[in-house]
């Protein structure tokens, strides 16, 4: 029998705050967190703004030796998982660490780090490279070093799967409990590429949004006159675990997540398929794994990056997926408001699906002030929404046809 995983505990880091109440309540009061960046020099790049994360010292969090173990984004995944821990209420000791595992997953890794340790092989030769350059890089070391620091035992694992990577990450491990091989699961994801090749990269493809003389206002999903994402950073991690074990311990529970679904487009590097087919599929798959009818759905916050022909074409998909109820869907992005923070936006927003259903209000889509007539539904514009909302779902697309999508269900049933 598949065992029911609820989601205890939240963690989010943004360019809204270093803590999950800074990041939901700047959602709700429809706040922008992007600017000019400051990580760098970037007068001479075609996009200079991004969604940073703000005053963080490290030293408030690591001491001095472990902080030069550790790249931004493993960084970004200790704090978010420190406070998903106690907003959980969860101990991890010796008698239940080996059913509790790590799952933290990030598009790109530690940029920053190979970016400086680069540098320095170039300018100082190989004996300058850091010992540490190798562990403070490498995508899995966000789930190891938050293993290390919880010190749990159980299932420790990553995914590297672009933008899709957090999502993933919070589906495996939710089927991880459901399966009985773990009783809970620290999940979500992990980014922090606001570096010069991380910008440059993305501006070298015309995929970052260039409105550099407004940065509050270049994220507007779903608007006429979108022209790329924004690069954003942090982390949004989550507790999982079978309920069973949650009323054992009497953990407050946010939400119950009840479906999962993945799919590959194999159509394109980076683009997805005009016909919104990988997309149709994942959001199909992940009703069926939950048993649920597209009507019975009331809230997406959807990937809606703000770029020209992804926003178009997730439209496009909603409908094909619900049919008529499409029309009827509260549906906003949050990129609009934290930029895109890649392999962490599936661990953010999952944390903000978890916060809909708790709180029964839904943060807006900002920006969107003239619609694009091809993108057509209600997409929650400028100001948060009280409603009814029972089954909430969240999705990913990522480079290379990547797709993962979850759906969140209300806890307890009304």
């Amino acid at each position: 029998m598949k065992r029911r995983v609820v989601l205890t505990g939240v963690g989010l880091v943004s360019a809204l705050g270093l803590d999950t109440e800074s990041t939901w309540s700047g959602l709700l009061q429809g706040k922008s967190g992007v600017g000019p960046i400051t990580h760098f020099d970037a007068n001479a790049f075609s996009s200079r703004i991004a969604a940073e994360v703000k005053d963080l010292n490290p030293l408030d969090y690591v001491d001095t030796k472990n902080a030069r173990k550790m790249d931004s984004f493993i960084l970004y995944a200790i704090v978010a998982s420190d406070v998903a821990v106690k907003s959980a209420c969860l101990s991890v000791t010796k008698e239940n660490a080996e059913r509790i595992g790590v799952y933290i997953g990030s598009g790109i890794g530690g940029f920053g780090t190979i970016e400086t340790q680069h540098s320095n092989f170039l300018n100082k030769g190989p004996r300058k490279i850091s010992p540490f350059f190798i562990p403070a890089s490498i995508s899995n070391l966000a789930t190891g070093q938050v293993s290390i620091r919880l010190g749990t035992t159980g299932p420790n694992s990553a995914t590297c799967t672009a933008c899709s990577a957090g999502c993933h990450a919070i589906g495996d491990s939710f089927k991880i409990i459901e399966r009985g091989a773990a009783d809970v699961m620290i999940a979500g994801g992990a980014e922090a590429a606001i570096t010069p090749m991380g910008v440059g990269g993305f501006a070298s493809m015309r995929a970052l949004s260039t409105r550099n003389d407004e940065p509050e206002k270049a994220s507007r999903p779903f608007d006429r006159e979108r022209d790329g994402f924004v690069i954003g950073e942090g982390a949004g991690i989550v507790v999982l675990e079978a309920l069973e074990h949650a009323r054992g311990r009497d953990a407050q529970i946010l939400a119950e997540i009840v479906g999962y679904g993945m799919s590959g487009d194999a159509y394109h590097i980076t683009a997805p398929p005009e016909d919104g087919s990988g997309a149709i599929r994942v959001m199909r798959a992940t009703l069926e794994d939950a048993g649920v009818d597209p009507t019975q759905v009331d809230y997406i916050n959807a990937h809606g990056t703000s770029t020209p022909p992804n926003d178009r074409i997730e439209t496009k998909a909603i409908k094909a997926v619900f049919s008529d109820h499409a029309y009827k869907l509260a549906i906003s992005s949050t990129k609009s408001m934290t930029g895109h923070l890649l392999g962490a936006a599936g661990g953010l927003e999952a944390g903000i699906c978890a916060f809909v259903l708790h709180h029964q209000i839904i943060p807006p889509t900002i920006n969107l002030e003239n619609p694009d007539p091809d993108c057509d539904l209600d997409y929650v514009p400028g100001t948060a929404r009280k409603a009814e909302i029972r089954y909430v779902m969240s999705s990913s697309f990522g480079f290379g046809g990547t797709n993962a999508c979850i759906l969140l269900k209300r806890y307890p049933d009304h």
